[in-house]
C-alpha cells in the first residue's frame, strides 16, 4: 500500500493505508493537544486560532500559531521534495522512506521528551508533529493522486457527504451497478478514514494518560515496521 501508484492502485489498497495512516495521525493530533492545548494537524483550527489572536494583538499566541502552520507547510514541502527525487530516480519504496523518516523522528522524539527533556517540551512537540504530520499528508495526497488525506478531516467529512449524495443519485435514477459500486467504495474509504481519525484519537488520549510520552514511541514503532515490511517486501520481489 506505499508502493502501488496511479492505474496500480486500488480502493482496497487506497483505504487499507489510509486506515492505518488516519488511525496514527488521529492518536498524534488529540495527543498533543491532551498534553499542549494544540492540534498539531488541525490546519483550519489553527489558522482561525492565528486570525482571531491577530485581530485581538495577541501577537505572541498568534506567533504559535503561525509557527505550528509553518511547519506543517514546510513538512509537506520536505516530503515532496524526497518523493519527487525518488521518483525520478525510479526507487518504488520512496513512500515507505518518508514514513520510515517520520517513525525515526517520532522515535527520537519520544526519546527526548522522556529521557533529555527541553526547556520547553510542549512547544517542541506540537512544533515536531506538525512538521510530520505535514510530511504524512504529502505521503498520502501523493500516492492516491489526492483520493486520501490522513489529517484532513474536514475534507473527509465533505466527501462523504457527496459520495452519499450521487449514491443516492445513481440508486433514483437506476443507472448501472458498476457505477453504484464505485460510489459504494469512494463512500467506504472516506467513512474508514474518518473513523480511522476518530479511533485514533481516542486511543491517543488514553496512551498519553497512561503512558505519557511512551506513546511517541509507541506510534514511531508501529510506523516503523510498516515501513520496513514494505521496503523488505519490495527487495525480496526484486
Amino acid at each position: 500500500m506505499l508502493i502501488s501508484i496511479d492505474e496500480a492502485r486500488t480502493i482496497n489498497t487506497d483505504s487499507r493505508l489510509a486506515f492505518t495512516l488516519a488511525l496514527v495521525a488521529g492518536m498524534l493530533n488529540t495527543a498533543a493537544f491532551e498534553i499542549v492545548g494544540f492540534f498539531s494537524a488541525n490546519m483550519t483550527g489553527n489558522v482561525s486560532s492565528l486570525s482571531d489572536n491577530l485581530a485581538k494583538a495577541n501577537l505572541s499566541n498568534g506567533m504559535l500559531f503561525l509557527a505550528v502552520i509553518l511547519l506543517f507547510i514546510t513538512g509537506a514541502a520536505f516530503s515532496t521534495g524526497i518523493i519527487n527525487s525518488g521518483r525520478r530516480r525510479g526507487i518504488r519504496t520512496i513512500f515507505a522512506i518518508n514514513i520510515f523518516f517520520e517513525a525515526i523522528a517520532l522515535l527520537l522524539l519520544g526519546i527526548i521528551e522522556i529521557w533529555y527533556p527541553p526547556a520547553y517540551p510542549g512547544l517542541v512537540l506540537v512544533f515536531s508533529l506538525s512538521f510530520l504530520m505535514g510530511l504524512q499528508n504529502a505521503v498520502v495526497t501523493r500516492i492516491s493522486n489526492a483520493r486520501v488525506r490522513t489529517t484532513h478531516v474536514s475534507g473527509t467529512a465533505t466527501d462523504i457527504g457527496i459520495e452519499i449524495a450521487m449514491l443516492f443519485d445513481v440508486l433514483r435514477r437506476k443507472e448501472s451497478v458498476k457505477d453504484t459500486l464505485l460510489y459504494l467504495q469512494r463512500l467506504e474509504l472516506h467513512t474508514s478514514t474518518l473513523v480511522a481519525f476518530f479511533l485514533g484519537g481516542v486511543i491517543g488520549i488514553w496512551l498519553s494518560q497512561l503512558t505519557d510520552y511512551i506513546f511517541l514511541i509507541i506510534s514511531g514503532g508501529g510506523l516503523l515496521c510498516l515501513s520496513l515490511v514494505t521496503m523488505m517486501k519490495d527487495h525480496l520481489h526484486h
